[in-house]
């Protein structure tokens, strides 16, 4: 590239022509309104072609491009090939599906353009707004503190930080090496894969961090941990946390929150909840009862990118104990200095609560979704999406090809297309290839896991989108692809 040696006279990067961006703004707009609005006559998933593909091999642009043509290369290679959590029959994994008004915000958080950690500037009052609305949810204490974050996994990270250092006001400065005795946490083996990541970032080792067996629910097994736990301490060494999990990946458990709870009462250890599928179905009258000694818990972990339906990405931590959640993080260097008035007063800077410096607006999405929808709307939907679990459970129940393979706790649902007359290897083998053609074919987006060898149809309903017939539509896709896979291959 060449240099230009009249700096001065190249223009910044606002338009030339503000009329023709208006123009193109108002067609991107329609154009999405359009899209989500008929999303659900599209195929649930589409197959990248090799030539996008090849497309997005280019190499990096060095001169302007048309606006207007920018847009429409955004409109072939890239829109048709979305992931499809937003139709209807995306039932993959645990991902929300989105709204308009929260596309909007993004659109308004985006034009603001504001660091959401420090000043004096309407942002910082929305994010603790919002974040008392996260306490208001799950009924959590006021008196609490709370970070958004990217999501569950940084959310899960930073409890368990807090967690660490409230063990020991010598860690921050020493590190774990200042403590005697090597920390152990708790967890079951159907937690999610990013705690043992946390306790490897954090110090702790995956050798340390204990995944406790199950029961035949899937949930942790309290007589199994409290085992493990007598003899860690008998064997010198320092338990300090247990993580609980309310809404496994795999199935949906819950794992037994009261005696978890009085386990760690009674050993004086930390309980950190992994809600970031499930906390959120405390607002099902239904379920709430479950999930109550969330209320109780030291610090919880949630997503809004789920069931809220927030675009992604956007999670959240609440720790019970202020002082502790500041004291992990807070430091204030000389360029970051707090005043009484001016652009640097206002309230206690968001980066005393976690590790972040630069944060987007994360919260005005959650700000403006919720003043339009309410909270009760939105406990009605995941009440919904539970009732639909239940209604595919009893259809998979009723049909002499098909078994289920999990308890159906919350709105996951395990089954498999069964022949009595083939090998399990060749069972495992046939519900893989139904998966692979629902997708291909476009008639829905399950995924799998495996249970006990079995290899499972995974169905996760949290889409506000998803009706009953969406559910028709995939058994029968199931039953009549595992008929005609089982008569041309087996």
């Amino acid at each position: 590239m060449k240099s230009n040696n009249n700096l001065e006279d190249i223009n910044g990067l606002d338009p030339e022509n503000w009329e023709e961006m208006r123009e193109l703004g108002h067609q991107m707009i329609d154009d999405m309104i359009s899209f989500l609005k008929n999303i659900h006559l599209e195929p649930s998933w589409k197959e990248i072609p090799k030539d996008t593909k090849a497309y997005f091999k280019e190499d990096l642009p060095v001169e302007p491009q048309n606006s207007k043509k920018v847009y429409q290369d955004f409109k072939r290679y890239i829109l048709p090939y979305h992931k499809g959590n937003i139709h209807p029959r995306f039932f993959a994994w645990v991902q929300g599906s989105g709204t308009l008004m929260g596309a909007y915000s993004e659109m308004l958080a985006a034009v603001m353009n504001p660091n959401v950690t420090i000043g004096e500037h309407a942002a910082m009052y929305v994010d603790e707004q919002v974040v008392k609305w996260c306490k208001q949810m799950l009924n959590y204490p006021n008196s609490s503190s709370g970070i958004l974050l990217s999501g569950g996994s940084m959310a899960n990270i930073t409890g368990l930080t807090v967690a660490r250092n409230a063990h020991s006001n010598l860690i921050r400065e020493h590190g774990i090496q200042k403590n005697s005795k090597k920390l152990v946490v708790y967890c079951s083996e159907e937690t999610h894969s990013c705690i043992t990541k946390a306790a490897e970032i954090i110090g702790i080792g995956n050798k340390f961090v204990r995944k406790i067996k199950t029961n035949s629910e899937y949930e942790m097994d309290c007589d199994k941990l409290l085992e493990q736990l007598l003899l860690d301490i008998k064997e010198g060494l320092q338990p300090f946390c247990i993580v609980a999990t309310t809404g496994t990946v795999n199935t949906g458990a819950i794992d037994p929150l009261e005696d978890i709870y009085n386990i760690c009462k009674k050993y004086n250890l930390w309980l950190h909840i992994d809600g970031a599928y499930g906390a959120l179905a405390k607002l099902d009258s239904n379920i709430a009862q479950k999930l109550k000694y969330i209320e109780l818990a030291d610090s919880v972990a949630f997503d809004l990118h789920k069931w809220l339906h927030v675009p992604y990405e956007l999670g959240c931590l609440l720790v019970k104990d202020a002082d502790n959640h500041r004291s992990t993080f807070a430091i204030t260097p000389n360029y970051l200095l707090q005043t009484g008035r001016g652009l640097a007063g206002g309230l206690d800077a968001i980066n005393n609560y976690g590790f972040e410096l630069s944060r987007s607006f994360k919260a005005l999405k959650v700000w403006m979704s919720l003043k339009e929808t309410g909270i009760k709307k939105h406990a009605q939907l995941i009440s919904k999406n539970n009732e639909q679990a239940k209604y595919l459970e009893s259809k998979i129940l009723k049909s002499n090809e098909l078994e289920i393979l999990a308890p159906v706790t919350m709105s996951i649902v395990c089954f498999r297309y069964f022949n009595k007359k083939l090998s399990m290897e060749k069972i495992n083998k046939l519900n893989e290839e139904i998966i692979i053609q629902l997708q291909e074919k476009g008639i829905a987006s399950p995924s799998s896991t495996i249970l006990n060898d079995k290899y499972c149809i995974r169905v996760c309903i949290v889409n506000h989108k998803t009706k009953k017939e969406d559910l028709d539509f995939l058994i029968s896709g199931v039953i009549q692809l595992g008929s005609e896979i089982l008569k041309n291959n087996f």
